[in-house]
C-alpha cells in the first residue's frame, strides 16, 4: 500500500521515515520528494508497505504525531493512476 506522509521539516530523512514505519511492519520503499532546483525536501513523501493491515495500523498510529513541533499528515497515497483533469469551458 502506498502511504502519503506530509507536513514534516527538512530535517526528516528517508532513514527516519523508514524507522517510524518499520515499527508496524515491513517497509518496501521510502521516498522523500525534493525540489529539483535546490535539492531540499518539499515536506512530503511516500512510504510503500506490502501489507495493507500493517499499513492501516501505521496510518492510524502515526497520523497527527508531533515531529519537530509539526503534526504529521499521514493517509493512503494515490495508487499511481493519473487523475482526470477537469477542463473548464471557454467562452469565446
Amino acid at each position: 500500500m502506498n502511504i502519503y506522509v506530509g507536513n514534516f521539516t527538512e530535517q526528516m530523512t528517508e532513514t527516519n521515515l523508514r524507522e517510524m514505519f518499520e515499527a508496524f511492519g515491513f517497509v518496501e520503499s521510502v521516498k522523500i520528494i525534493k525540489n529539483r532546483f535546490n535539492g531540499r525536501s518539499r515536506g512530503f513523501g511516500f512510504v510503500e508497505m506490502p501489507s495493507n493491515s500493517e499499513a492501516d495500523k501505521a496510518i492510524k498510529a502515526l497520523n497527527g504525531n508531533m515531529i519537530n513541533k509539526k503534526p504529521l499528515k499521514i493517509k493512503h497515497g494515490d495508487s499511481g493512476a493519473k487523475k482526470k483533469k477537469k477542463f473548464k469551458k471557454r467562452r469565446y
